[in-house]
Protein backbone atom coordinates (compact mmCIF):
# COMPACT_ATOMS: atom_id res chain seq x y z
CA UNK A 1 0.00 0.00 0.00
CA UNK A 2 1.28 3.52 -0.76
CA UNK A 3 2.50 5.36 2.31
CA UNK A 4 1.09 8.73 3.31
CA UNK A 5 3.16 11.66 2.09
CA UNK A 6 5.44 13.05 4.78
CA UNK A 7 4.77 16.55 5.99
CA UNK A 8 7.45 19.00 4.90
CA UNK A 9 10.09 19.63 7.60
CA UNK A 10 9.17 23.33 7.65
CA UNK A 11 5.56 22.44 8.49
CA UNK A 12 6.63 20.19 11.34
CA UNK A 13 8.89 22.93 12.70
CA UNK A 14 6.07 25.46 12.50
CA UNK A 15 3.67 23.11 14.30
CA UNK A 16 6.18 22.58 17.09
CA UNK A 17 6.61 26.35 17.33
CA UNK A 18 2.85 26.70 17.83
CA UNK A 19 2.90 24.15 20.64
CA UNK A 20 5.76 26.02 22.30
CA UNK A 21 3.85 29.29 21.97
CA UNK A 22 0.72 27.87 23.62
CA UNK A 23 2.84 26.41 26.44
CA UNK A 24 4.57 29.78 26.93
CA UNK A 25 1.52 32.04 26.60
CA UNK A 26 -0.82 29.84 28.63
CA UNK A 27 -4.23 28.24 28.21
CA UNK A 28 -6.83 30.33 26.41
CA UNK A 29 -4.41 32.15 24.09
CA UNK A 30 -6.03 33.22 20.83
CA UNK A 31 -4.96 32.19 17.34
CA UNK A 32 -4.17 35.81 16.54
CA UNK A 33 -1.83 36.08 19.54
CA UNK A 34 -0.15 32.79 18.62
CA UNK A 35 0.34 33.98 15.05
CA UNK A 36 2.02 37.16 16.27
CA UNK A 37 4.20 35.24 18.73
CA UNK A 38 5.65 32.81 16.17
CA UNK A 39 5.65 35.17 13.19
CA UNK A 40 3.54 32.98 10.91
CA UNK A 41 0.79 34.21 8.59
CA UNK A 42 -2.64 33.91 10.15
CA UNK A 43 -3.90 31.52 7.49
CA UNK A 44 -0.97 29.17 8.11
CA UNK A 45 -1.42 29.46 11.86
CA UNK A 46 -5.14 28.64 11.69
CA UNK A 47 -4.50 25.65 9.43
CA UNK A 48 -1.82 24.20 11.70
CA UNK A 49 -3.83 24.87 14.85
CA UNK A 50 -6.73 22.91 13.37
CA UNK A 51 -4.40 20.01 12.59
CA UNK A 52 -3.01 20.05 16.12
CA UNK A 53 -6.53 20.06 17.56
CA UNK A 54 -7.55 17.16 15.33
CA UNK A 55 -4.48 15.22 16.49
CA UNK A 56 -5.25 16.10 20.16
CA UNK A 57 -2.02 18.01 20.76
CA UNK A 58 -4.16 21.10 21.40
CA UNK A 59 -7.73 21.62 22.59
CA UNK A 60 -10.07 24.54 22.18
CA UNK A 61 -11.15 26.36 25.33
CA UNK A 62 -14.82 25.91 26.29
CA UNK A 63 -15.81 29.28 24.78
CA UNK A 64 -13.90 28.40 21.55
CA UNK A 65 -11.94 31.65 21.72
CA UNK A 66 -8.54 30.15 22.43
CA UNK A 67 -6.35 27.09 22.71
CA UNK A 68 -4.68 24.99 25.41
CA UNK A 69 -2.31 22.05 25.43
CA UNK A 70 -4.10 18.77 24.80
CA UNK A 71 -4.06 15.18 25.94
CA UNK A 72 -1.24 14.08 23.64
CA UNK A 73 1.12 16.65 25.15
CA UNK A 74 0.14 15.52 28.65
CA UNK A 75 0.82 11.90 27.65
CA UNK A 76 4.27 12.79 26.32
CA UNK A 77 5.05 14.72 29.49
CA UNK A 78 3.95 11.78 31.60
CA UNK A 79 6.32 9.46 29.73
CA UNK A 80 9.21 11.90 30.09
CA UNK A 81 8.65 12.51 33.80
CA UNK A 82 7.10 9.90 36.13
CA UNK A 83 3.95 11.16 37.88
CA UNK A 84 4.30 12.54 41.38
CA UNK A 85 3.27 10.27 44.19
CA UNK A 86 1.24 11.12 47.24
CA UNK A 87 3.15 11.36 50.50
CA UNK A 88 2.26 8.94 53.25
CA UNK A 89 0.39 11.71 55.05
CA UNK A 90 -1.64 12.54 51.94
CA UNK A 91 -2.28 8.85 51.33
CA UNK A 92 -3.70 8.53 54.84
CA UNK A 93 -6.10 11.40 54.17
CA UNK A 94 -7.21 9.78 50.90
CA UNK A 95 -7.71 6.39 52.53
CA UNK A 96 -9.88 7.95 55.23
CA UNK A 97 -12.07 9.98 52.89
CA UNK A 98 -12.54 7.01 50.55
CA UNK A 99 -13.77 4.91 53.45
CA UNK A 100 -16.15 7.67 54.49
CA UNK A 101 -17.55 8.44 51.05
CA UNK A 102 -17.85 4.93 49.58
CA UNK A 103 -17.52 6.11 46.01
CA UNK A 104 -14.88 7.24 43.57
CA UNK A 105 -12.60 9.87 45.12
CA UNK A 106 -9.86 11.37 42.95
CA UNK A 107 -7.17 14.05 43.21
CA UNK A 108 -6.10 16.22 40.29
CA UNK A 109 -3.70 19.12 39.90
CA UNK A 110 -4.08 22.04 37.49
CA UNK A 111 -0.93 22.56 35.44
CA UNK A 112 -0.90 25.33 32.82
CA UNK A 113 -4.66 25.14 32.46
CA UNK A 114 -4.66 21.35 32.15
CA UNK A 115 -6.16 18.74 34.43
CA UNK A 116 -3.47 16.29 35.57
CA UNK A 117 -4.65 13.22 37.48
CA UNK A 118 -2.49 12.78 40.56
CA UNK A 119 -4.39 9.94 42.22
CA UNK A 120 -7.39 8.10 40.77
CA UNK A 121 -9.49 5.85 42.95
CA UNK A 122 -8.40 2.26 42.23
CA UNK A 123 -11.75 0.80 43.29
CA UNK A 124 -13.91 3.30 41.37
CA UNK A 125 -11.69 4.39 38.45
CA UNK A 126 -12.26 7.47 36.34
CA UNK A 127 -14.44 6.67 33.35
CA UNK A 128 -12.15 8.23 30.72
CA UNK A 129 -8.79 9.83 31.54
CA UNK A 130 -8.27 10.94 27.96
CA UNK A 131 -11.61 12.68 27.70
CA UNK A 132 -11.02 14.47 31.00
CA UNK A 133 -7.79 15.85 29.55
CA UNK A 134 -9.36 16.76 26.19
CA UNK A 135 -12.70 18.09 27.43
CA UNK A 136 -12.24 19.12 31.05
CA UNK A 137 -15.43 21.24 31.12
CA UNK A 138 -17.52 18.07 30.75
CA UNK A 139 -16.46 17.05 34.26
CA UNK A 140 -16.73 18.67 37.68
CA UNK A 141 -12.96 18.27 38.08
CA UNK A 142 -12.42 20.49 35.05
CA UNK A 143 -15.22 22.97 35.68
CA UNK A 144 -13.41 24.50 38.63
CA UNK A 145 -11.01 25.98 36.06
CA UNK A 146 -13.91 27.94 34.57
CA UNK A 147 -14.98 29.57 37.81
CA UNK A 148 -12.04 31.94 38.21
CA UNK A 149 -11.52 32.49 34.49
CA UNK A 150 -13.19 35.74 33.46
CA UNK A 151 -12.91 34.67 29.82
CA UNK A 152 -15.06 31.58 30.42
CA UNK A 153 -18.66 32.31 29.44
CA UNK A 154 -21.75 30.30 28.60
CA UNK A 155 -24.17 28.02 30.38
CA UNK A 156 -21.59 25.58 31.76
CA UNK A 157 -19.39 28.31 33.23
CA UNK A 158 -22.35 30.11 34.81
CA UNK A 159 -23.69 26.88 36.30
CA UNK A 160 -20.24 26.12 37.73
CA UNK A 161 -20.08 29.55 39.37
CA UNK A 162 -23.57 29.11 40.79
CA UNK A 163 -22.64 25.70 42.23
CA UNK A 164 -19.50 27.10 43.84
CA UNK A 165 -21.49 29.99 45.32
CA UNK A 166 -24.03 27.57 46.79
CA UNK A 167 -22.02 24.46 47.59
CA UNK A 168 -18.36 25.46 47.42
CA UNK A 169 -18.02 22.80 44.70
CA UNK A 170 -18.69 22.22 41.01
CA UNK A 171 -21.07 19.50 39.81
CA UNK A 172 -21.89 17.47 36.72
CA UNK A 173 -25.26 15.80 37.08
CA UNK A 174 -26.09 13.02 34.66
CA UNK A 175 -24.72 14.71 31.54
CA UNK A 176 -22.41 11.87 30.51
CA UNK A 177 -24.46 8.99 31.94
CA UNK A 178 -27.99 9.60 33.24
CA UNK A 179 -27.56 7.74 36.53
CA UNK A 180 -24.15 9.07 37.53
CA UNK A 181 -22.48 12.38 38.21
CA UNK A 182 -19.45 13.99 39.77
CA UNK A 183 -18.48 16.93 41.93
CA UNK A 184 -15.22 18.64 42.92
CA UNK A 185 -13.96 20.86 45.70
CA UNK A 186 -10.89 23.05 45.25
CA UNK A 187 -7.40 22.50 46.57
CA UNK A 188 -5.69 25.81 47.34
CA UNK A 189 -2.01 26.76 47.44
CA UNK A 190 -0.43 28.91 50.15
CA UNK A 191 -1.55 32.09 48.40
CA UNK A 192 -5.14 30.88 48.10
CA UNK A 193 -4.86 30.16 44.38
CA UNK A 194 -6.61 27.23 42.73
CA UNK A 195 -4.03 24.45 42.44
CA UNK A 196 -6.11 21.32 42.05
CA UNK A 197 -9.25 19.53 43.15
CA UNK A 198 -10.58 16.66 45.19
CA UNK A 199 -13.42 15.01 43.30
CA UNK A 200 -16.17 12.46 43.78
CA UNK A 201 -17.84 10.32 41.11
CA UNK A 202 -20.82 8.12 41.80
CA UNK A 203 -24.59 7.86 41.84
CA UNK A 204 -26.34 10.91 40.50
CA UNK A 205 -28.62 11.42 43.51
CA UNK A 206 -25.51 11.95 45.66
CA UNK A 207 -24.45 14.76 43.31
CA UNK A 208 -27.90 16.29 42.91
CA UNK A 209 -28.00 16.63 46.72
CA UNK A 210 -24.29 16.74 47.59
CA UNK A 211 -24.35 17.82 51.25
CA UNK A 212 -23.49 14.35 52.56
CA UNK A 213 -20.54 13.82 50.22
CA UNK A 214 -19.26 17.35 50.72
CA UNK A 215 -19.26 16.90 54.48
CA UNK A 216 -16.45 14.37 53.93
CA UNK A 217 -14.70 16.04 50.98
CA UNK A 218 -14.33 19.55 52.43
CA UNK A 219 -12.19 18.67 55.47
CA UNK A 220 -10.19 16.21 53.38
CA UNK A 221 -9.44 18.93 50.81
CA UNK A 222 -8.38 21.30 53.58
CA UNK A 223 -6.00 18.65 54.92
CA UNK A 224 -4.65 17.68 51.49
CA UNK A 225 -3.90 21.19 50.26
CA UNK A 226 -0.72 21.75 52.32
CA UNK A 227 0.44 18.20 51.60
CA UNK A 228 0.37 18.22 47.80
CA UNK A 229 0.39 21.82 46.45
Amino acid sequence: MPSEPARPPGTVHSALSLLEAVAHLGAGVSAQRISAEVGLPRATTYRLLNVLVEDEYLVRTPDLSGFALGAKVAQLAAVAAPPARLSSAARSVMDEVRRAVRGGVHVVLYVDGRVVVLDADPDFPLSDHGRLAREPARYALGRLLLVDDARATGEVAEAARADVARWGATRQCGEIAPTTGCLAVPLRDDAGGLAGALGFSGARHRVDEPAGVLAALRPAAAALGPLIV
